[in-house]
């Protein structure tokens, strides 16, 4: 027996959120009867997505790549440049795990494994993630106190993270995955980070892989 949104999750590479949305959207049925969110599954061969049967099952992909600035990670980039025009075709279903935003480069996962999606970014699970930074100017003792001690006010709540830091480098350690959160926080104290390169996340590490390179992993 298996929940459900665990199953589409595997199969369609989401994450089980993703999967819980398309169960309440009334997209899935089991046996021609729309599907509840919460539901136990015992043959998969009776579940359907828009009336299509699921993709059967097949082993999960895992690829380690590094984003180079200038390019976005949605598959539409409208108008700009997306990860996906520099990664093989055989890639394009793979969902990335962790986005960066155009102007920031460095390690990014990407895989059909919804559960490792999930693993990965879900808050309860505070996965860390190392950055290399440069800012404008040196960063004060002061500056940097505020940030890892009391942190810094965003419009959604407190942001701190750990800062090794020498001139205008810093490297950053943090667990949480907030929509450019470095650079607002820096941008709160006025300071504009120039370069932001990820280089681990979670257990996965970037290594020597050259920016716009990919290599698949176990």
């Amino acid at each position: 027996m298996m929940r459900l949104n665990k199953l589409i999750a595997q199969r369609l590479g989401v994450s089980r959120r993703a999967a819980d949305k398309l169960i309440a959207s009334g997209q899935a049925t089991i046996n021609g009867k729309i599907a509840e969110v919460g539901t136990d599954i015992t043959d998969t061969k009776s579940v359907l997505i828009n009336q299509k049967p699921l993709p059967k099952a097949s082993e999960y992909l895992y690829v380690l790549f590094n984003k180079p600035v200038g390019y976005v990670c949605s598959r539409d980039g409208q108008g700009s440049k997306t990860i996906y025009d520099l990664l093989p075709k055989e890639f394009k279903h793979l969902n990335p795990v962790g986005r960066l935003d155009k102007n920031s480069s460095g390690l990014l996962l990407l895989t059909n494994d919804g559960n490792l999606h999930n693993r990965l970014t879900h808050p309860s699970n505070q996965k860390e993630k190392v950055y290399h930074i440069t800012l404008n100017k040196p960063l004060t003792d002061k500056d940097k106190t505020t940030i890892e001690s009391g942190g810094v006010l965003l419009t959604e709540g407190v942001s701190k993270f750990q800062i090794t830091h020498k001139n205008t480098w810093l490297e950053i350690h943090m667990y949480e995955g907030r929509n450019r959160q470095i650079r607002r926080t820096f941008e709160v104290l006025n300071y504009k980070v120039i370069t932001l390169n990820r280089i681990k996340f979670g257990n996965y590490m970037l290594g020597s892989l050259a920016p716009g390179d990919y290599k698949v992993i176990n």
